[in-house]
């Protein structure tokens, strides 16, 4: 089959574009600025790559199916064709995915507003680790695996991230509801993505019908500390199970501790102690996504009631080595360690991500002042919804930096979030707080600070989900320049 993909250098387009020429399909497509590094990536597949949109383009190469992606909408000569014509069949991202690339495999579906994408590798590195030889697709890059996309055998389980956002200009139900999950994983549950739900009821909906996909035989494994979790339906017609922190979760997280040498915690199944955890990743927020992972991987090949489940569950788990786990790239990514200064970056743009990785931070460098950068970017984080909620999980820092608001002119002003504001909120809290006009002008203050040898002793974090205008790459470039440092 010919399969051409309208869109093709977003990431998610691209790994399943890769997957598909994997299992023997030809495929192209098409997108506006073919550019790297997924244009290499596609390019080394074999993969032929159209730049902009032509009709002419895509006719001429002569597809048996077009995939259309969530960044594509009316007006693109490509899609108005398949619209006026009907002459080839066209369907969403997801939707092939779930035809195509799942099928009949067992699935684990990753989904909450937070931590999908290291829960999503983590399950499979473990299943990777145990022999399974796992499907997946990753939308992040991935440090423990080749890459963040894997055909993997036939038979053997698919992992993938089950993100809430639309799936098309056509279809509007959420990406993960077209995913087949025999293993659901509820990470949690918080409103987000205001350009596409009004509020968190009409979220917490999508949730629930995602629920009612999974078979009798198949698990859902919920963050059972989090309320609005708790609060979707039971889902009796099926097996449910909690992991977390309190004790009547059926897999809970138990005596955690973090410092600058790492974290470590005990697992749990029904009172029983089953693994203890020694490693480098941060936060209790991961401790959670590894425990789910671990939960799922444990779970994917069985089917029956969960009463029946023992310690045994955990057998082939207890002898891998997550010490060596280094995540996802750009979650609390280190770019420089040097004894003066630490720069991370760190993709986190929800108030409770931030706060989680502020208090990991905390924990781990307690002898550094911390310095957090904010970006609001994300068609949330742009908005008042979450202004105060933002203020307070940034005056944890000893200093925080709010950057450009993102495409401010596209948000009306009373609906737009206020950073002198927030410096205001935040003052108020007895904390340091300063907003830039442009994000240049906050790489350039840190620049200042840097050369006046006023960051000594001092950790810079940037949470952004984009480039925070290459300000990131430019700082550290500067920082080893000043700092003498080769790398």
């Amino acid at each position: 089959m010919r399969v051409f993909f309208i869109g093709i250098c977003g990431t998610a387009m691209g790994n399943a574009a890769v997957l598909l020429r994997n299992m023997g399909h030809e495929v192209a497509g098409s997108d506006a600025g073919v550019y790297p590094p997924m244009s290499d990536v596609l390019s080394s597949e074999g993969i032929e790559l159209f730049e902009g949109f032509a009709e002419d383009e895509m006719l001429l190469w002569k597809p048996d199916q077009v995939v259309v992606g969530n960044a594509v909408s009316r007006g693109n000569p490509q899609v108005e064709y398949l619209l006026e014509t009907r002459s080839i069949p066209f369907v969403s991202l997801p939707e092939l995915i779930g035809e195509d690339l799942i099928g009949n495999r067992p699935s684990v579906v990753v989904a909450g507003t937070h931590g999908k994408t290291t829960t999503t590798s983590l399950t499979a590195y473990i299943l990777t680790q145990i022999g399974q030889s796992p499907g997946y697709l990753i939308g992040g890059v991935p440090l423990d695996l080749p890459g963040g996309n894997q055909l993997g055998n036939t038979s053997s389980p698919f992992v993938i991230e089950g993100d809430e956002y639309d799936s098309a200009f056509f279809d509007k139900r959420s990406k993960f509801i077209h995913y087949r999950p025999r293993v659901l994983i509820l990470n949690n549950l918080e409103f987000d993505h205001g350009d596409i739900f009004r509020d968190l009821p009409d979220i917490s909906r999508s949730f629930s019908h995602l629920l009612r996909i999974v078979p009798a035989n198949g698990f859902i494994l919920r963050n059972g500390d989090d309320p609005n979790l708790l609060a979707l339906p039971e889902a009796s017609w099926t097996n449910l199970l909690s992991v977390g922190t309190g004790e009547r979760n059926d897999l809970a997280i138990q005596n955690f501790d973090e410092d600058a040498n790492g974290s470590r915690f005990n697992l749990f199944w029904r009172g029983d102690k089953v693994m203890q955890i020694s490693w480098q990743m941060p936060g209790l927020f991961n401790a959670r996504n590894l425990s789910m992972a671990i939960l799922a991987s444990a779970l994917i090949q069985k089917t029956g009631n969960s009463h029946e489940l023992s310690t045994d569950l955990f057998n082939s788990l207890v002898s891998i080595d997550f010490s060596k786990c280094r995540g996802v790239k750009r979650r609390q990514e280190v770019l420089l360690d040097s004894p003066m200064l630490t720069i991370l970056s760190d993709f986190a743009h929800h108030p409770t991500a931030i706060q989680g990785a502020l208090e990991s931070l905390k924990a781990r460098y307690p002898d550094r002042r911390l310095i957090a950068c904010f970006e609001p970017r994300s068609n949330t984080a742009v908005t008042n919804i979450f202004q105060d909620q933002f203020a307070d999980a940034l005056s944890l820092a000893d200093h925080a930096l709010i950057g450009e608001v993102h495409r401010a002119e596209r948000i009306p002003e009373n609906e737009r979030i206020n950073p002198a504001e927030m410096v205001d909120f935040i003052s108020q809290k007895s904390g340091l707080a300063d907003a830039f006009a442009s994000n240049r002008d906050l790489g350039q203050y840190l620049f200042q600070r840097l050369s006046q040898k006023q960051l000594t002793d001092t950790l810079v974090v940037f949470f952004s989900n984009g480039s925070f205008d290459g300000v990131i790459q430019d700082f550290v470039k500067q920082a080893k320049s000043s700092l003498h440092l080769s790398r």
